[in-house]
């Protein structure tokens, strides 16, 4: 029974999107198709123990899903008006004939995973919304899991993908991939929920781990099908570059006992070459389309210059310092500031990284941030102002939310490297 089970949760996570994505095209309602899809998924428990998976797992949920599909339209009492509805707005995608529900479904995937990616990261929809929402259709994570992974309550994360169905549906949302200009408009809130579920693996904004590879794998994985399925978009591209070379440093980013460690102290024969070199190709890919870098190609072109480091000391600062500038320029914000003041502080000392920070200190985004502080801190230490930096690693300590974030600034703050 264990051994079907666990064949089971594999199949539901390889199949989950594609299912899912299949059933929103005939549905127009993603809320309606994770149902139907789960319905499956439950029919498969019951039988699979017993017959053994099919040869085609993904195809027999489809085919039960679009059952369960026909069988639940045909009670419904209205059924015959949304036949015709649905018969006029999708060209009898709906005809209600197991034949066009089949021919329907075995049409090219591509698009249907693409318009799932951008209904779930819909504009109309809270960032937090479209994170859970993504994870849950896309990455086939539970309920339970997204909570653990935000550590938020599961009845939390259950009432915002319970809301943001509803909201999609009220609103009548196409279940369909955007074009033209309206592609490029929402894109960059696509890469943005992409990139925040990596961010939140590559370095845990609380509790008590430092790095979540999971997330970060999950991430890359949405990443690595959305730069395939939008090839001309440079950005795309960008966005796994830099993943795939920042997963390159997770095993070096902790230390035997789980404690973070910063880029610079990194072993750096730990990091992963086939992600470097996949990484540097996916840039290099973006480099050739037309146009200038997006903000994500310039970060991976900042993550590319410390990858083709071999050694810390042989960083090229002045170029990276001369990325964030441009940067700035495109996506200006406090953060990518208080990033240029590091790599400027690095290219030409840390009285010049300290001027940079002094022109954000203010910054009511940056008022209740640990980086600040720590940023603060580690110019001070660099210009030999020990007592100072002391104080900006301690407030940073006492503003960090990571447990094992708050140990590291608590150990700098008492003169540890």
């Amino acid at each position: 029974m264990s051994g079907a089970k666990h064949a089971i949760e594999a199949v539901w996570r390889i199949e989950s999107a594609r299912l899912i994505a299949g059933l929103a095209r005939m549905t127009q309602d993603v809320g309606l198709a994770e149902d139907l899809a789960q319905d499956a998924l439950v029919a498969a428990m019951e039988k699979w123990p017993s017959s053994g998976v099919p040869g085609n797992p993904g195809a027999w949920l489809m085919a039960t899903a679009k059952n369960r599909a026909i069988d639940r339209m045909r009670r419904e009492a209205n059924y015959a008006r949304k036949r015709e509805e649905v018969a006029r707005d999708t060209g009898a995608l709906f005809a209600m004939e197991r034949s066009d529900f089949e021919a329907a479904a075995d049409e090219e995937i591509g698009d249907d995973l693409l318009a799932l990616i951008f209904t779930c990261c819909h504009p109309l929809l809270s960032r937090e919304a479209r994170v859970a929402l993504t994870l849950r259709l896309l990455g086939g994570l539970t309920t339970a899991e997204i909570a653990r992974a935000f550590l938020a309550g599961e009845a939390t994360i259950a009432q915002r993908l319970v809301r943001a169905k509803r909201t999609l549906r009220e609103a009548g949302v196409p279940f369909e991939v955007p074009r033209g200009a309206e592609l490029g408009e929402r894109l960059p809130s696509v890469l943005e929920v992409v990139y925040l579920v990596f961010n939140e693996g590559y370095a845990a904004s609380a509790g008590g781990e430092w790095v979540r590879r999971d997330l970060c794998e999950e991430a890359l994985r949405l990443g690595r099908i959305l730069a395939e399925l939008v090839p001309d978009e440079p950005d795309a591209h960008g966005l796994v570059a830099l993943m795939e070379i920042q997963a390159s440093r997770l095993t070096a980013r902790l230390g035997p006992g789980g404690e973070p460690v910063l880029l610079l102290d990194q072993d750096r024969g730990r990091w992963d070459p086939l992600l470097i070199v996949r990484g540097l190709r996916a840039l290099e890919r973006a480099e050739s389309l037309p146009g200038p870098l997006g903000p994500y190609g310039l970060q991976a072109a900042i993550a590319a210059c410390h990858a083709r480091a071999i050694r810390a000391e042989e960083t090229d600062w002045v170029k990276i310092a001369a990325l964030y500038e441009a940067l700035a320029q495109i996506q200006p914000s406090p953060v990518v500031e208080l990033n240029r003041a590091v790599a400027v502080g690095r290219a030409f000392g840390p009285v010049a990284g300290l001027a940079v920070l002094d022109k954000i200190s203010a910054e009511e985004a940056l008022a209740n941030n640990h980086l600040l502080p720590s940023v603060r801190g580690d110019l001070l230490d660099q210009a030999g102002r020990r007592e100072q930096a002391r104080s900006e690693f301690e407030r940073a300590a006492q503003l960090a939310a990571n447990d094992r974030e708050r140990a590291l600034l608590q150990h700098r703050a008492k003169g540890g490297g």
